[in-house]
């Protein structure tokens, strides 16, 4: 697959400080396809941080190949990352499994426009996400490739280290999956931000009647403290209960909290802060305009990148 012949270039990311060189047909065409890269990464681990480490690990081993015998690059490059982020996601599942209270996605903060075009940002979506553990390595890698990035069978074989018919058979099943438990979302500029003011107001001002009328009846609050910080250990279920939740936790403690709004996977959420500290992320899902579900990210391992905002592409 790689020429020993070859040494791998340095990273461009990793080293803007170096002038600028003749163009190079590698580093070019792992630029022009970084965002699409980091994304089949990240929609397979949910976590920016490993999704990162797999873009060094692809960097590497496309600097060393011998672009005459490449066909197509943006295939190549894909078929790299699919590898790299299959070894991770095991790596992943083993950590996961000693995880302290509910696992939630690394949180990305993604630009306003990203949510225009819709089928990307339900991909990146924390609802999608969440789907997307419950799929093995395989099928979750395939369901990717093929539902989010259009890439065809063979293509994906190649990728996976399987036959086309296997996985042809594999994207039916994870697909048949994955539309039994995805939740839509689509919810229109004035209903997101209507939703994110309750929400901001109830946070900073304990203020809950606004809230009331956003919240659907079974709305669901899940935390991710990762044993770090404070959160609760099991879901939040229905108005009554999370109406209890912020009188009796966050509403008691406002002196010093602000509350950011900003995109965060293409969907309202929440920065907030204690005493210009990051406390959490708060990603808010809406269905046909109330909030059917809030992720509340409080583990600060979680938190490090998130107002750097990242690149996501198709």
């Amino acid at each position: 697959m790689t020429s020993p012949a070859r040494q791998p270039r340095p990273d461009p990311r990793r080293h803007p400080e170096r002038p600028a060189a003749a163009p190079d047909p590698a580093t070019d065409a792992y630029v022009t396809h970084r965002n699409l890269l980091f994304t089949v990464a990240y929609e397979m681990l949910g976590s920016a941080a490993d999704a990162e480490d797999v873009l060094q690990e692809t960097w590497l081993r496309w600097s060393a190949v011998d672009l005459g015998a490449v066909r197509e690059h943006r295939s190549y490059l894909v078929r790299i990352v699919t590898r790299q982020a299959l070894k991770r996601l095991r790596t992943l599942q083993r950590r996961k499994e000693s995880y302290v209270g509910p696992w939630l996605p690394e949180p990305l903060l993604t630009a306003p426009d990203v949510a225009d075009d819709i089928e990307l940002a339900d991909s990146v979506s924390m609802a999608m996400l969440l789907v997307l553990e419950t799929l093995g390595p395989a099928e979750r890698a395939v369901f990717v490739l093929r539902e989010v990035f259009a890439l065809d069978y063979d293509e994906i074989a190649e990728a996976v280290g399987k036959t086309p018919a296997a996985v042809r058979q594999i994207a039916h099943r994870a697909r048949s999956h994955v539309t039994a438990r995805r939740p839509r979302a689509t919810p229109s500029p004035d209903e997101a931000q209507r939703a994110l003011r309750a929400f901001q107001r109830a946070i900073t001002t304990g203020d809950l009647q606004g809230l009331v009328d956003v919240l659907a009846p079974d709305v669901v609050l899940l935390s991710d403290g990762g044993g770090i910080r404070q959160a609760l250990p099991y879901p939040v279920v229905g108005i009554d209960n999370l109406l209890r939740l912020l009188t009796t936790g966050w509403s008691t403690h406002l002196a010093g909290r602000s509350a950011e709004p900003l995109h965060i996977n293409a969907a309202p959420a929440l920065l907030v802060r204690r005493d210009d500290e990051i406390e959490a992320v708060l990603s808010l899902h809406l269905t046909d305009g109330r909030i059917t579900a809030v992720y509340n990210i409080r583990n600060p391992e979680k938190l490090r990148r998130v107002e750097r905002e990242a690149g996501v592409g198709r």
